[in-house]
């Protein structure tokens, strides 16, 4: 039952506000449909914790540990940016950079998405998985390409292009893996793509088909990570696109594909018996993290900066998950959560700063503490805890991905210390002057919704300071399995 909620939810959200986005009441609709999927969620948690994994849908569908985590944060940060989006496409509205027919396309495409990524994430059929993915690149393209100005009709299209190429690896990828299992498990025909038979038979697959497979997932699925090289369709979606977007972008669909990711390494590796799996992970991984860190220094908008440091973020999940091991995964799953919180945060509050400004130029933006000091104290905090200041939670997750190198990979560990010093550098002196220098802001017809800021950088900081005994069990038992313990 509450599998069923949890998906259909949206999915009816987003048939209703297809006809009725427009109304008045389409904010507030909107966000209705996330609180039932987040009530959906948290019941299919209690479920999952006490009961154990279970499946759905005549094994179509596979809810552990691993993914029932990453299904609460998505309907935690998409109920939060439901809440902040209300004032924000409001004042769009009224400043006239959306009319009534973008307004429904807005909300009917957000609950589409989310709706996709719930199926990628809770899916046990690796094709089904391939067709969520790229059914919530779809429904961001007409999310991005919202505002129809001609450079966020040129970063959809890019968006589009390189992630369908992207999804076009990943497409031959899960055809390799299929021919891998015909083999062992070609009575079940389709049935052999189901990811809890192809664990439970990894050892006997092909290696030579599924190294070949592993490469096309990575490139395909890595592609929608932001991945370097495959990253440039992300700091332009994020900047044309309208802000809320930018966050669930950028804190979930990022970490949704990054599951993708590791679920096609568990198999690989299980069946290789090496580690070029995670010697790939390490190395886009490392290389997603420099090449960020000395972007950001070129950047004037403050949402491709974020993007950049999107990238960065990921590099380091990429990487933790690439050592592998229950210390690295269990780091990899803690970042994934603090970062998600946190750039959602930060990307709340630089909503209404542009606003208030006008403009996403960095320079433009000044002030902010004088005429909101909510907005200037949650983008001041935001950057902090983003930064890795402690005792944010993003301090403790890069901490134990550092000392974990210094253990398991010592060659890398002063390359991320570089790179993060740099970022650091990078990133403080551009918000800095935004927060407290002279103000160019003005005030919003709207007050702006400042809860989602401060929630969910109170939960950074509690993550920072103490992570409840149920909340570490659980990393732990979603860390042994992705380490196959």
């Amino acid at each position: 039952m509450e599998f069923l909620a949890l998906l259909v939810a949206p999915i009816l959200g987003a048939v209703i506000l297809a006809f009725f986005g427009a109304r008045r009441f389409a904010p507030e609709a909107n966000v209705a449909i996330s609180v039932v999927t987040f009530a959906a969620a948290c019941a299919l948690t209690v479920r999952v914790i006490s009961e154990g994994s279970i499946t759905a849908a005549n094994e179509q569908f596979f809810i552990d540990p691993f993914n029932v985590f990453l299904v609460t944060l998505t309907a935690f940060v998409s109920l939060n940016t439901s809440l902040f989006s209300r004032p924000y496409m409001r004042i769009e509205r009224e400043h006239g950079r959306v009319n009534s027919a973008q307004s429904r396309l807005y909300h009917s495409m957000y609950q589409l998405f989310i709706a996709a990524m719930l199926i990628a994430l809770t899916t046990n059929n690796m094709g089904l998985m391939w067709v969520a993915m790229e059914a919530a690149t779809l429904s961001t393209v007409l999310l991005v390409t919202l505002y129809r100005t001609p450079s966020s009709l040129e970063a959809g299209w890019k968006y589009f292009i390189l992630c369908g190429v992207g999804i076009a690896q990943a497409l031959f990828g899960t055809i390799l893996l299929y021919v891998a299992a015909e083999s062992v498990l070609g009575a079940e025909g389709m049935s052999a793509l189901l990811w809890t038979h192809l664990n439970g038979v990894k050892g006997q697959l092909e290696p030579a088909v599924l190294s070949l497979a592993f490469v096309f997932l990575l490139v395909g699925y890595g592609t929608k990570v932001g991945l370097a090289p495959l990253h440039n369709w992300l700091p332009d979606a994020h900047a044309e696109g309208p802000t809320p977007i930018s966050a669930v972008l950028s804190g979930l669909l990022l970490n949704v594909a990054i599951y993708a990711v590791v679920r096609c390494k568990v198999l690989v590796e299980g069946s290789l018996k090496s580690d070029l799996p995670s010697q790939m992970l390490m190395g886009f991984g490392l290389l997603s993290v420099v090449l960020a860190a000395f972007f950001l220094w070129r950047q004037r908008d403050i949402k491709r900066l974020l993007a950049y440091s999107s990238i960065e973020h990921m590099g380091i999940i990429a990487f933790a998950f690439g050592m592998g091991g229950a210390v690295a995964n269990f780091a990899a799953l803690l970042h994934m959560t603090v970062h998600s919180l946190t750039k959602s945060a930060i990307f709340f509050a630089v909503g209404h700063a542009a606003q208030k400004s006008g403009t996403q130029i960095m320079d433009d933006i000044r002030g902010l503490l004088t005429l909101s000091p909510t907005v200037g104290w949650g983008l001041m905090l935001g950057t902090l805890a983003i930064l890795g200041m402690p005792p944010f939670g993003v301090f403790a997750s890069e901490f134990l991905i550092l000392t974990t190198a210094m253990q398991q990979q010592p060659w890398a560990t002063p390359i991320l210390l570089m790179a993060l010093g740099v970022a650091f550098a990078a990133i403080f002196g551009r918000v800095q002057p935004m927060v407290f220098g002279e103000t160019t802001a003005k005030r919003l017809p709207h007050p702006p919704a400042l809860l989602p800021v401060f929630a969910h950088l109170a939960l950074v900081l509690m993550l920072g300071l103490y992570i409840p005994s149920y909340l570490a069990d659980w990393y732990r038992l979603a860390a042994r399995l992705i380490a196959g313990q």
